[in-house]
Order: structure tokens, then C-alpha cells, then sequence
């Protein structure tokens, strides 16, 4: 697992931690029950505040993503496909705002861009 945080980033560390967590866990790459670092060790690989690492996990945990568990840290949620199917679909939708953006300006037209679509798609 390999979080990048940016000082450029308009996102607020503890936001940029919690999606890159997301991304790993709706990806896969972290599993059910798979331990998550402890506050203490991500926010001394990171060189950010506990309190920064321990407001992304618990963001995480709102969400269901993770739970934790008393005296022995975070662990990735077993899985709501419900919910994994809602961020993946968001995760799409937040694609092709950009795609259609980058579309408008270019001047393609509705039609132009479904085809593009379809035929990358086949």
C-alpha cells in the first residue's frame, strides 16, 4: 500500500488518505479483514499528525469501509456490495465528467462521443 499525500492537493490530507484508502479497498487490493497500519505507524511513514491519520480512519469508518476494533486498530469491512458497486459507479461518473468536458471543448459532438464509447467498448 503505497499513499501518496500532496501539498499541492486543494484536498485536505486527511481526505486524500481516505480516498486512496477507498480506491484500495473497492480495487481489492486491501481485503476483508485486512489490518489497516496503526495511526501511530501511517502518521510516522507519512510524517503527518495522529490526529490527521486518526480523522481519515475514522471517515473510513463512517462510510463502512473499515471498522475497528477496540484495542487492536482498523481492519477493512467485510464487503457491501451495495456499497462497492455505489463508489465504483461514482468513480465512473466522476471519469466521464472529465470525458465529456475535455469532449465539449474539443467540439465533439453527443453522437461523435457515443461512438467513441461504443466502439471502445466492444
Amino acid at each position: 500500500m503505497n499513499i501518496i499525500i500532496s501539498n499541492s492537493s486543494s484536498d485536505p490530507i486527511y481526505l486524500q488518505i481516505t480516498n486512496q484508502l477507498k480506491k484500495y479497498i473497492i480495487t481489492g487490493d486491501l481485503k476483508e479483514t485486512e489490518p489497516l497500519p496503526s495511526i501511530r505507524k501511517l502518521a510516522k511513514e507519512l510524517q503527518i499528525s495522529v490526529i490527521t491519520t486518526k480523522r481519515a480512519y475514522e471517515e473510513l469508518e463512517k462510510e463502512g469501509f473499515v471498522e475497528s476494533v477496540r484495542g487492536k486498530g482498523f481492519y477493512v469491512a467485510l464487503k457491501n456490495d451495495e456499497l462497492i458497486r455505489e463508489k465504483r459507479m461514482q468513480m465512473i461518473e466522476n471519469k466521464l465528467s472529465k470525458i465529456i468536458e475535455e469532449s465539449k471543448m474539443l467540439g465533439l459532438s453527443i453522437d461523435e462521443l457515443i461512438e467513441i464509447i461504443k466502439l471502445l467498448y466492444e
